[in-house]
């Protein structure tokens, strides 16, 4: 699948890379993810050393690059409903006319869908990682989020998400 351009990150994909070392996959797959303020701000604030380093060499580099939200007006509206990064980055992908926003967040989708912003989650990326061969084993992968991270995935949807890229039969 060849990704659109103009991709906007949340927090939690970024960070939840950054940690499993995997943060490179994102420059690789888009050349360049647009974070808004807010979530620069919560990812400078990541206490897992070598994930912090990997974010930073990733802004140095220009894999991630930060811009503010040009209309703020409508932030307090969706901060009702998800955190502040989240309300940015949602907010920053509909303003800026994203082509994908990664978010990984339920609550966060749920608003990102409604506002009809194209999205993904970091597993959804991964499975696309996996099924052009770029990464290994996505259960591999799964594990490594799972314990370094804490991430959070039921087990129907990773049983179907390893089922599809054929980790599974």
């Amino acid at each position: 699948m060849s990704w659109p351009m103009h991709i906007v990150s949340n927090t939690s994909p970024v960070s939840n890379l950054a940690i499993v070392g995997r943060l490179d996959l994102l420059r690789a797959k888009f050349g360049r993810v647009t974070i808004p303020s807010a979530v620069a701000h919560e990812l400078s604030r990541l206490s897992h050393p070598g994930g912090a380093v990997a974010i930073q060499s990733a802004l140095v580099a220009g894999g991630l690059v930060i811009a503010p939200v040009p209309d703020r007006a409508l932030l307090p509206v969706l901060r009702a409903r998800v955190d502040e990064g989240e309300a940015e980055a949602i907010e920053l992908a509909r303003q800026t006319q994203a082509d994908l926003l990664i978010i990984d967040d339920a609550a966060g989708r749920m608003v990102a869908q409604e506002e009809g912003l194209p999205y993904v989650g970091i597993i959804g990326l991964l499975a696309e990682e996996r099924e052009a061969g770029r990464i290994p084993s996505l259960k591999a992968e799964l594990g490594r989020l799972r314990a370094e991270c804490r991430f959070f995935i039921a087990p129907a949807l990773e049983e179907r998400v390893l089922r599809r890229v054929g980790e599974i039969v």
